[in-house]
């Protein structure tokens, strides 16, 4: 299970049910709770007044400065069409919302309580009375069914199957929502329902929602768009009467008046704008930066502060995703041998100075991490599976290619690949080039949307051309590289997503034979495997922590043995540079840095020299 700001619900409208049936199903229940969590381990009692890792009196105040990249052309982040502004989330809001210190708790934002049926089937969502929209209108259960459904119609097919076991959403009256699912164990729909975007339908009831639109719509979030320029900056303003403000979820958070983001189309261009004191704070992605560009006067003066953030749990995971509806890509062989090609020894010294990691986990950092040889739990999940699934499974661990000098180095991976690609009917012919048993050389593309990313693709190109391979190298702009991913136009590209300590639905986004047909979804690889359908079923399904993390780590095997990706990297932090105009709570909770949570400190301004951050 993963937050989500916006979802398509992959599910049909069931018929409302006699009002009989619904009162003798409500008996059956949990009776009304404060939260939701996967697995019943919540740590906030009812009466709780706010998060461990918030200050609870942090003062109101302050115009902060923050930076995005590359464009934006709508304010609607829930379709396909357009790139949504940056911060857009901020003016939206959910049923609920998850605790940042917990794996898997929900705690009741637009609703006041949940009530969930013994056997799971249902779940009974009762909303605020206070809750209301920026118009003054208030949230209504009818808000809560139309968003159900316009997203499901008409939102981005990114998560069609993330709610695929939502079978129906029923209006019960003015301020209660039931949603019915499928049978069958799948613990996190509770939780991940409480999660849907709820939006207005009396405002969307007469626009279309599909279309791209720079009008700002009607939202119920603690900020509301001040001021916007289409590509250059959107400004937002904290709303002073926010119906939430008081509530538990919502103590010490959004803390600044205002929070304009600046727009910058080159990341050199965007460092240099945050060393000038354009603007505050600035999550470090690169290596090399951090290493080497964090040594100005304002850092060494105390008016700039860089830090290094612990992060547990996985996160960010990342690498070179190979599109296998590609007729070269669809030989694990060769999927395997390229993977030789990226030197990551050498990357890491020369390019990274030594900071990262590698990755060879789709959950890596965490304890769902499959390591070592299956053990018998997991051995469980994956015999019945084994003629379906990559022998090496059950008699290798995964380790992606190590560049051993002692070994013989880049030149002993090279040979190795070489070894993979004849395997799989690939040769070097006398002109070098390597083709296949028709000629046909072999080329691709790996697509970018960051030129600084290149200094890291340009070496293993390199190494590909030594094995008669040609690869190119496209790097385009945002809206360009969005419109060629959601559409699976490339051969390879360079990709992030996110994962959870507590993986569910979401998976079948990201790895099912359903979700690599339909564009938009998170599935690049285009991998279809059965076994991965089945064990992504058995994710969802997992009726305890112990079983959950058992067949995760039996899912991130077969993955691993499957080669849709070379992957890259990791670090166990987060790099982050701030202006030092900040206050901010005293607990960090694992996931890292929650930046809401933080504050302007008025007194640490005044004494800053250099900030051009404030508006």
């Amino acid at each position: 299970m993963r937050p989500i700001a916006a979802v398509t619900l992959a599910a049909l409208l069931a018929l409302p049910l006699p009002l009989a049936t619904v009162q003798a199903a409500e008996t059956a229940s949990s009776g009304p709770m404060h939260a939701l969590s996967l697995y019943g381990d919540i740590k906030y009692p009812a009466d709780f007044t706010h998060f461990d890792y918030v200050n609870p009196e942090a003062p109101k105040g302050g115009a902060i400065r923050l930076s995005a990249f590359g464009t934006f052309d709508t304010l609607n982040p829930y379709t396909v069409k357009g790139t949504a502004a940056f911060g857009i989330g901020l003016t939206q809001t959910t049923l609920t919302v998850p605790s940042a210190d917990e794996p898997s708790t929900e705690y009741g934002l637009v609703a006041q309580t949940m009530e969930l049926a013994a056997d799971r089937s249902w779940l009974i969502f009762t909303l605020r009375p206070e809750a209301r929209w920026s118009d003054g209108q208030p949230i209504t259960a009818e808000d809560v069914a139309f968003s159900f459904q316009i997203l499901k119609d008409k939102g981005q097919p990114l998560y069609n199957s993330y709610y695929s076991n939502v079978t129906g959403v029923e209006v019960l009256d003015a301020k209660r929502v039931k949603f019915t699912f499928s049978p069958g164990e799948n613990r996190e729909l509770p939780s991940i329902v409480g999660q849907l975007p709820v939006l207005p339908k009396h405002y969307w009831a007469t626009r279309d929602f599909a279309e791209t639109t720079l009008d700002q719509p009607v939202s119920a979030g603690p900020y509301r768009i001040a001021s916007f320029e289409p590509g250059r900056q959107i400004t937002y303003e904290r709303v002073k009467d926010y119906w939430a403000e008081a509530l538990p979820v919502s103590k010490g958070m959004n803390n600044f008046d205002r929070i304009r983001y600046d727009y910058y189309r080159d990341v050199t261009v965007t460092l240099e704008g945050f060393k000038a004191g354009a603007f505050d704070f600035n999550s470090e992605h690169s290596a090399k930066n951090w290493a080497t560009e964090y040594k100005f006067p304002a850092v060494s003066e105390g008016h700039v502060i860089t830090e290094k953030v612990p992060v547990k749990g996985p996160d960010r995971e990342q690498g070179f995703i190979f599109n296998m509806r590609r007729a070269q890509f669809q030989d694990p062989r060769v999927r395997e041998a390229l993977a030789y090609g990226f030197d990551f020894e050498w990357t890491n010294q020369t390019l990274f100075y030594g900071q990262y990691t590698r990755t060879r986990s789709f959950f890596e950092n965490s304890e769902l991490a499959a390591v070592g040889l299956p053990g018998p739990e997991e051995l469980k999940i994956l015999e019945p599976l084994r003629a379906q699934i990559p022998p090496r499974v059950f008699t290798e661990e995964y380790q992606p290619p190590v560049t051993d000098e002692a070994k013989g180095g880049l030149r002993a991976n090279l040979k190795k690949a070489l070894d993979l690609m004849k395997e799989a009917g690939w040769t070097v012919n006398a002109a070098g080039k390597m083709v296949n048993a028709a000629g046909q050389p072999f080329t691709f593309e790996i697509l970018l949307r960051q030129a600084d990313v290149e200094r890291m693709v340009l070496p293993m190109v390199k190494n590909f051309e030594r094995l008669g391979i040609t690869a190119t190298v496209r790097t385009v702009d945002t809206p360009q590289f969005i419109s060629r991913v959601q559409s699976f136009d490339f051969d390879m590209v360079s990709a992030v997503w996110a994962q959870s300590n507590s993986p569910g639905n979401e998976q079948r986004d990201l790895w099912s034979s359903t979700a690599a047909d339909i564009p938009g979804t998170s599935n690049l690889a285009g991998l279809k495997s059965p076994a991965v359908d089945s064990l992504i079923e058995s994710v969802i399904a997992a009726p305890t922590r112990a079983d959950l993390i058992a067949r995760t780590r039996a899912l991130d095997r077969v993955l691993q043995w499957s080669f849709p990706w070379i992957p890259h990297y990791y670090g166990a932090f987060e790099r982050i540079a701030y202006w030092n105009v900040f206050g901010r709570p005293a607990v960090t909770p694992n996931r890292g840095v929650v930046f809401q949570a933080w504050w302007f400190d008025a007194e640490k301004a005044a004494k800053v020299v250099g900030r051009k951050g404030g508006f």
